[in-house]
């Protein structure tokens, strides 16, 4: 599959380490990257791939995808400049934040075979999820934009737009959600007496085997927390302080509160001020 990104970034060099990763030749893939110095690094790190500094007709011609992996402040200004190479190209793949479909097919003169996902960050280490969303005319081709974001994990399919925006709050946000506690957890070791790094290897440890018991198990996660909850046990004194703080009421508006978040940041980048 022969593949452009509009970006070099993090999120796009997972993607296309990971195509490479499961058999796609280097030499299919190409990079609009303006950063030379950023350039210089995707060339070292994946040898064989086609870098250029600027959207062009051999930027994009014969590409199977083109994905827009920019900043969600810069994609009007990519859209626009891919806009006049865009017409031939199977599908358009979105991982930008916020940025709706609608908005990106207006910049790219009324193109709309677009597919928009939400990425997240565990991508980096090829274990991310994303959610997906297809434009009706981007048709069979959407599956080509599944498989680029299946090259770093799991990919979900959504009928509505709108819900990725609840996906941008669950799991887009999600890892800053997990580092949060794993930093407490580490802070609350720390103030009992442990050393920083034991505290980092038992919080760490604590988070993958739970997720690991969680997915074997196929149990939901409250009845996972009752097995270890004993009645005037330890665990129970410690949920007590968390129930009493309403920290499960807190944490769900602040999921709803990203997701707002995501709804009004879709409407300030999808107007057409000047970038």
């Amino acid at each position: 599959m022969r593949v452009t990104f509009i970006g070099g970034g993090n999120m796009a060099t997972a993607l296309a380490g990971g195509l490479v990763a499961r058999g796609n030749a280097p030499g299919d893939l190409r990079v609009v990257e303006p950063s030379a110095t950023q350039r210089d690094r995707l060339a070292e790190r994946m040898p064989g791939i086609a870098l250029h500094a600027a959207t062009s007709q051999d930027a994009v011609a014969d590409s199977d995808i083109v994905v827009l992996a920019v900043k969600p402040q810069q994609m009007r200004e990519a859209s626009v400049a891919l806009a006049p190479f865009v017409a031939p190209v199977p599908v358009v793949l979105s991982i930008a934040a916020g940025v709706r479909c609608r908005d990106i097919a207006r910049w790219l003169g009324g193109y709309a075979r677009i597919v928009r996902a939400m990425p997240n960050t565990p991508a980096l280490v090829g274990r991310g999820i994303s959610g997906a969303y297809a434009m009706p005319d981007a048709g069979e081709r959407a599956r080509d934009a599944v498989r680029v974001l299946e090259a770093c994990g799991g990919v979900l399919s959504f009928e509505r737009e709108d819900e990725l925006d609840a996906v941008n709050a669950v799991s887009g946000n999600g890892p800053a959600y997990v580092f949060y506690f794993l930093e407490a957890l580490e802070d609350a070791a720390i103030e009992l007496g442990l050393p920083a790094d034991v505290a980092r290897t038992l919080a760490l440890a604590t988070f993958e085997g739970s997720v690991a018991l969680a997915r074997q198990s196929g149990a939901a996660p409250a009845t996972l927390r009752a097995n270890v909850t004993s009645k005037g046990g330890t665990t129970q004194a410690a949920i007590g302080i968390l129930d009493r703080a309403s920290v499960r009421r807190i944490f769900a508006d602040a999921v709803k509160a990203g997701a707002e978040r995501a709804r009004e940041l879709g409407d300030e980048f999808g107007t057409d001020r000047e970038a």
